[in-house]
């Protein structure tokens, strides 16, 4: 495909059409952008090369219109020694720079309009590049955007996870097994029915023995 063909098809591409179809739209569209710029690099050597040739066909034209010129003087200075041969001949050499002058002179403003041609499809490229450039920009903070959603959901999910539910239920049994443990060492424990008993019968001896005590103690009363 020539360069003037893949310019069209640049210019004339939907980029967001295609990118929309496209199943790796970053990837494409990085393609198109070196694809466009390698075109406008050719462009714009054809470009130089045309621009080259019309400056060279002005200079050329140029030098017709000076030949021509002097043989017209030529022509003027021999009729008026009377040469009105050499005048006849002059002319002819002038008509022959006339000719070269008419053929230069449509050569000059078709690379003219060339090289105008090429001045709007450079300008239609760099406007076309731009807009891809700034495509890609936004696919890749898009793509920087999912890629961090991606990654948040992907933590989410493991922390939501049988796995990690199962870890934090065993955590969460021994938290509360631990607090219980906590809580019983505190609680005295309560005697059993055995041990109330005893405890009444161990009463009554210490209140006997204390009423021995008290009455051996008893001091008797004076007479009067």
């Amino acid at each position: 495909m020539g360069v003037f063909s893949r310019m069209r098809d640049i210019v004339n591409a939907n980029l967001n059409s295609m990118l929309e179809k496209a199943e790796d739209p970053e990837k494409l569209i990085k393609l198109m952008i070196m694809e466009m710029e390698d075109t406008l690099v050719e462009i714009k050597a054809s470009a130089a090369g045309v621009m080259a040739s019309r400056k060279k066909s002005q200079r050329e034209l140029a030098a017709y219109q000076k030949k021509s010129q002097d043989w017209g003087d030529k022509a003027a200075l021999a009729l008026s020694k009377d040469r009105e041969d050499l005048a006849r001949e002059a002319l002819r050499e002038k008509q022959l720079y006339l000719r070269q002058i008419e053929s230069k002179e449509v050569e000059v403003t078709e690379l003219d309009n060339l090289v105008d041609q090429y001045h709007q499809d450079i300008l239609l490229l760099e406007e076309k590049l731009t807009e891809a450039r700034e495509k890609h920009r936004v696919l890749v903070q898009r793509h920087i955007h999912a890629q961090g959603k991606k990654q948040v959901q992907k933590q989410v999910r493991r922390a939501t996870s049988s796995d990690a539910m199962l870890r934090f239920d065993q955590i969460e049994s021994r938290v509360d097994r631990m607090e219980a443990e906590a809580d019983l060492i505190n609680v005295r424990s309560k005697p059993s029915l055995e041990e109330q008993f005893h405890a009444l019968a161990e009463d009554e001896v210490i209140e006997k023995e204390l009423a021995q005590l008290k009455a051996a103690t008893k001091k008797p009363k004076s007479n009067e």
